[in-house]
């Protein structure tokens, strides 16, 4: 029997097909899925559209926080057929746009920012509560501490940026593996770094180790995990 009022969290680093694993989660237990981090990767370009990150990367922290405090970042996410969400910004619809390069290379910093951390909690906070599966950065240890099962992904950095180059050609983009792999680097540095809820396992999470592992074997895994806890099955 499927249980619409679980709430599973995944945690972990940067490329680890944290989202392609709780969307397909999602789907077969057919509960919500939240991104957590499009929620960042969209404050990040209403950053670079309204000139909030500069072209060096510098922000103006005081402006985008006035900006959050004065209702001016509009977000909104729809669910897909297939599991996946899409997301708004205003009546955007920036699902393709927040996964380019210039986003990427500046989304650890703003997320970085308290002012902006507490903004996306309130909205995952309140679209989760009634149960979901939702990937990111500290969901098992800051957004969701009593989530009802935490798992923490993790792979090793050059498979994780091959996979992101993957993403980006099939989006029709040309990346630099090295590019790419630098980027993949930086982020893992910054989020582990950071001052406010840096990335980190929670004490009750299950690593998973998906460096040579298939989604379908990951679901495998999932499932004796679900079976022994909660009576529920995914295959």
């Amino acid at each position: 029997m499927k249980d619409p009022h679980i709430i599973i969290a995944i945690d972990g680093y940067s490329s680890t097909g944290k989202g392609t694993f709780a969307v397909e989660i999602a789907r077969r237990l057919g509960i919500l899925y939240l991104d957590s981090g499009a929620l960042y990767r969209t404050v990040t370009l209403y950053g670079l559209r309204s000139g909030r990150i500069e072209w060096n990367g510098r922000i103006d922290e005081r402006q985008l926080q006035e900006d959050i405090l004065l209702g001016k970042i509009d977000i909104s996410v729809m669910p897909k057929e297939d599991g996946s969400m899409r997301v708004f910004l205003g009546d955007d619809d920036v699902s393709a746009q927040i996964r380019e390069l210039e986003v990427a290379r500046n989304v650890s910093a703003i997320a970085a920012l308290p002012f902006v951390r507490n903004f996306v909690d309130e909205q995952l906070h309140r679209l989760g509560a009634k149960g979901c599966v939702m990937d990111g950065r500290d969901i098992g240890t800051a957004v969701f501490p009593n989530a009802d099962l935490k798992i923490f992904m993790t792979a090793d950095a050059r498979i994780r940026a091959q996979r992101r180059v993957r993403q980006m050609e099939e989006a029709g983009q040309h990346p630099d593996f090295e590019t790419i792999l630098k980027n993949v680097q930086e982020r893992d540095y910054i989020d582990s770094h950071r001052a406010m809820n840096p990335l980190r396992q929670a004490d009750d999470a299950l690593v998973l180790d998906n460096s040579h592992m298939t989604v379908e074997e990951q679901m495998v895994w999932l499932d004796g995990i679900l079976k022994e806890r909660f009576n529920l099955s995914i295959l």
